[in-house]
């Protein structure tokens, strides 16, 4: 069995476009519609925050871009929960996903700042 490298640019990517998928799929109402919005632009936005984090001038430039990836998936995170709450949209997987995507970063920003 191949081991496939750990790729979070592509994993991210992933996770952008399964936002994508369920904010098109929301109700066109009100809430609907803020909510789709807000998910789409907090859940889109980490893949692009970590290209550009990958590009750093700098450890301190580095570090600001992951903990503003880190912001926009806590954001998308509470915004599942928010929907699940709802019953607008649920899916554990997803939210799992935005749990364990938290996590890798908050890990990330915790390594760099620490100099290790």
């Amino acid at each position: 069995m191949q081991h496939r490298k750990f790729d979070l640019e592509e994993r991210l990517i992933d996770f952008g476009v399964l936002i994508i998928d369920v904010s098109e799929k929301l109700p066109k109402t009100a809430a609907g519609r803020h909510l789709a919005d807000q998910l789409l632009r907090s859940g889109t936005a980490p893949a692009l925050l970590y290209g550009e984090a990958q590009a750093a001038e700098s450890q301190k430039d580095f570090i600001h871009k992951m903990k503003l990836a880190l912001k926009e998936l806590r954001e998308t995170s509470i915004n599942l929960r928010m929907l699940q709450k709802a019953k607008m949209y649920s899916d554990e997987n997803l939210l799992g996903e935005a749990r364990q995507l938290v996590a890798i970063f908050q890990k990330s920003i915790d390594t760099a700042q620490s100099g290790t």
